[in-house]
């Protein structure tokens, strides 16, 4: 009995990331420039915000190295383009929070004045304590606001950076 030979076969990697819905997209667009193919059989919703993505690839492609080092370039810069965008409301954040707290700890002081009859006291206490409750909305989005302009060219910067790196990697898939 005569066996024929398939050379025809493909070895494949395959490689699983849980990505956030937002960066979906960019995943699936970034990843085909280093060889990757998304294997669109699975793709499960991980939560609300976060889906896992399956991706394969020729085990015997060329520039293997290389791909896998810009690959690193193109993961890292993404994790900083989200940090990034984390960081405009964590400062936002702590600032109102901190407000808020100062706000709530006059107020303690005001029903303790009321509590203890020196009325005179809570007044002047609870004006500061229910400004500090009001004011943190507007600071929230005051430092929102200043951070989002500041951050948006880093931003830009790091998407354009990823731009290279795709380029560059597609470049060597072609070679």
């Amino acid at each position: 009995m005569s066996e024929t030979m398939n050379h025809d076969f493909v070895g494949y990697e395959y490689k699983d990331i849980i990505v956030t819905r937002d960066k979906e997209n960019l995943y699936a667009d970034g990843y085909q420039n280093f060889g990757w193919k998304l294997d669109g059989a699975k793709n499960p919703i991980i939560g609300l915000y976060s889906a896992a993505m399956t991706f394969k690839r020729d085990r015997k492609i060329r520039n293997k190295a290389e791909l896998t080092r810009l690959q690193r370039q193109f993961d890292a810069c993404v994790s900083e383009i989200t940090n990034m965008e984390k960081s405009k409301t964590s400062r936002a954040s702590i600032i109102a929070f901190s407000i808020g707290l100062l706000g709530t700890a006059f107020l303690a002081g005001a029903t303790f004045a009321f509590l203890s009859g020196m009325i005179p006291l809570c007044v002047v206490l609870a004006i500061p304590g229910f400004v500090g409750w009001v004011l943190p909305y507007f600071c929230y989005n005051n430092a929102f606001s200043k951070r989002c302009v500041e951050i948006a060219p880093l931003i830009e910067n790091k998407y354009d950076e990823i731009y290279e790196i795709c380029e560059k990697a597609n470049g060597l898939l072609g070679a």
